[in-house]
């Protein structure tokens, strides 16, 4: 079959997977390839079992894979064949040298730079997908200008993908933001993207800028919504010391329409894998640039969203009378939000640890995140367990933390969890999804976020 366009994503993972699907079930007419260099990733994607959930991606991916949707290792083909090139490498935090904590580590992002150079034998549009600090675009140019007998145009396509909804975001989404160099190549390259995304995106969805905002344009999203959790979770604090309701509170605030109710559900913290790296990437940009007290701002959702999590074990372990030595707890979720398998900065990998610490004795039960737990949790110590059925998991425990929001914990039947656990049974909702009364009257001593416990003693 011949296709009208040739693209490709080099990177297999939550973001490159996803969007080139979608682009793929809903441009037939293009030849979509996703390539990566981790020869099992690219194994799993080809199999019935994929190397992520998503809700939707399966059915895509069946009706799509073999068809005009493809995946490989072959890096140097895919560059040559390809004339469209997303890049969705990894960009995690920086942990060595300058910048060690903070900065956004490139490397990764450089190498595939450097291997579009190499094998391409073509002019490429080349499409920043990876979130990347503003002004990177102007190095991934000094790197591809080197070519001698072609030219490359270097846009910036953020992705604004939540996890456990991505499929619907794409195909659905609020916006979408192309940003690229303000010169006659430039709009030329940009149109040709926005072309690819008006096959369902309405136009006015589709809004173009300059290559730096659109750059920065995605930090500042993060850091915004990551700011409005620590901003309640903070509350959440005062509202348990005062026997105010977080929730009364949220709901009282968030019908300010100048406000808003989104992102306002007080929790155990944000996790995944952008918040906190996008937002110490941002405190590492205004600080290089002197704004110190711009830098320390931003600092304060990290540190506040770091002081929830530890709030919330020190709480689990004066309620259940200051040692959790040798007691049993069970996790109930430990993906860092609900419908997906990242676990990622999870918060319930944090406090996993915190309590195995404690010495305690941890089950954990989640129902699409336990393959990644096993390997987040390897060698450290203590006794850790992993147990798909979370009637099973909460046998014989001392205390139930939940801390991801599956609908599977609201409708459990919690009598029966209730009377298979030792007594006095504690449940500290982390998510604050259960009926807190209801779980009282069984007999559970109850610890909500924000709100009052309501406690038999």
């Amino acid at each position: 079959m011949n296709f009208k366009k040739n693209i490709l994503c080099i990177g297999a993972g939550y973001v490159g997977g996803p969007t080139m699907a979608v682009i793929a079930y809903k441009c037939p007419q293009f030849r979509v390839t996703i390539a990566d260099i981790n020869p099992a990733r690219i194994a799993e994607w080809n199999s019935d079992e994929l190397p992520l959930y998503e809700p939707g991606l399966d059915e895509i991916i069946r009706a799509t894979r073999g068809k005009n949707l493809f995946f490989t290792t072959d890096i140097q083909r895919s560059i040559r064949d390809n004339d469209i090139i997303f890049v969705s490498v990894n960009t995690p935090t920086k942990m060595f040298g300058a910048g060690a904590g903070m900065a956004a580590d490139l490397q990764y992002w450089e190498k595939t730079a450097r291997q579009i150079l190499q094998y391409s034998e073509s002019s490429k549009i080349v499409i920043e997908k990876s979130t990347l600090p503003v002004k990177t675009a102007q190095a991934m140019e000094n790197i591809l200008r080197n070519a001698h007998s072609f030219t490359f145009e270097v846009l910036s396509n953020p992705e604004f993908l939540a996890e456990g909804t991505a499929i619907k975001d794409m195909e659905n989404p609020d916006r979408v933001l192309i940003g690229s160099r303000e010169t006659a190549s430039g709009f030329k390259a940009r149109e040709e993207l926005v072309e690819i995304y008006a096959n369902w995106i309405p136009r006015e969805k589709i809004i173009t800028s300059n290559i730096w905002s659109s750059e920065l344009s995605k930090i500042v999203s993060n850091a915004f919504l990551a700011q409005r959790i620590s901003s309640i979770n903070a509350i959440s604090a005062l509202c348990e010391k005062t026997d105010a309701d977080i929730i009364e509170v949220a709901r009282a605030v968030g019908m300010d329409s100048r406000i808003g109710g989104k992102y306002l559900n007080s929790s155990v913290g944000f996790g995944g894998s952008c918040f906190k790296k996008d937002i110490l990437n941002l405190v590492y940009l205004c600080r290089h640039y002197g704004l110190n007290e711009v830098a320390d701002y931003w600092e304060g959702v990290v540190k506040i969203n770091q002081y929830q999590q530890e709030r919330f074990t020190l709480n689990m372990l004066t309620a259940m009378f200051n040692t959790l030595a040798d007691k049993k707890i069970c996790l109930f979720g430990v993906s860092f939000k609900a419908n997906t398998s990242d676990t990622r900065e999870s918060p319930a990998i944090f406090i996993a640890k915190k309590l195995l610490e404690e010495k305690a004795e941890i089950i954990i039960t989640d129902p699409q995140a336990l393959r990644n737990a096993r390997t987040d949790l390897a060698g450290m110590e203590g006794r850790v367990s992993f147990i798909d059925d979370p009637y099973k998991a909460a046998a014989g425990c001392h205390a139930i933390a939940v801390m991801t929001e599956w609908d599977l914990y609201r409708d459990l039947d919690y009598q029966k969890i209730y009377d298979t656990m030792i007594k006095p049974a504690s449940l500290f909702d982390g998510r604050n999804i259960i009926d807190h009364r209801r779980c009282h009257n069984i007999g559970f001593n109850v610890y909500p976020i924000g709100k009052p416990a309501l406690t038999h003693f």
